[in-house]
C-alpha cells in the first residue's frame, strides 16, 4: 500500500542529516539501518550500508533508483541453489567427466616423452 500523496515520501530524517551540505567524496560508506527510507534526489551519489539483518550491504544510490527504498537493493536472504536427489546425481557426473578428463591428459603427457 503505498503512502499517502498528503503525507509525502518517507525518508529517514537521520539519513538526510548527514548527507546535508556534504560531498559523496567527502563521505566513505554511510551505514544505516533505515531499509524503509525512500531513495531522495540528494542521495545520488552516495554510498549507504544497509543494514539486511546481518551485516551491512554498500549500496551506491543512482538517479534510476529515486523513489524506491532502500532496503530494495539489500537482499536478506541468499539463494544457495536448488537441490535434491537430481542434483546430487548431476554434480557426481560432472565430478566424474572432469576426473577421465583429467586421467586421459595425463596419460597422454606421459606418451609424448
Amino acid at each position: 500500500m503505498s503512502r499517502s500523496i498528503s503525507k509525502g515520501p518517507y525518508v529517514d530524517a537521520k539519513l538526510l542529516k548527514k548527507i546535508n551540505g556534504k560531498r559523496p567524496e567527502e563521505l566513505g560508506v554511510i551505514k544505516t539501518w533505515a531499509r524503509a527510507s525512500q531513495i531522495a534526489p540528494e542521495m545520488v551519489g552516495f554510498r549507504f550500508g544497509v543494514h539486511n539483518g546481518r551485516e551491512h550491504i554498500e549500496v551506491f544510490v543512482t538517479e534510476d533508483m529515486v523513489g524506491h527504498r532502500l532496503g530494495e537493493f539489500s537482499k536478506t536472504r541468499k539463494f544457495l541453489r536448488h537441490g535434491g536427489k537430481i542434483q546430487k546425481e548431476l554434480d557426481q557426473k560432472k565430478k566424474d567427466a572432469e576426473i577421465q578428463a583429467a586421467k586421459a591428459a595425463k596419460s597422454e603427457g606421459g606418451v609424448k616423452k
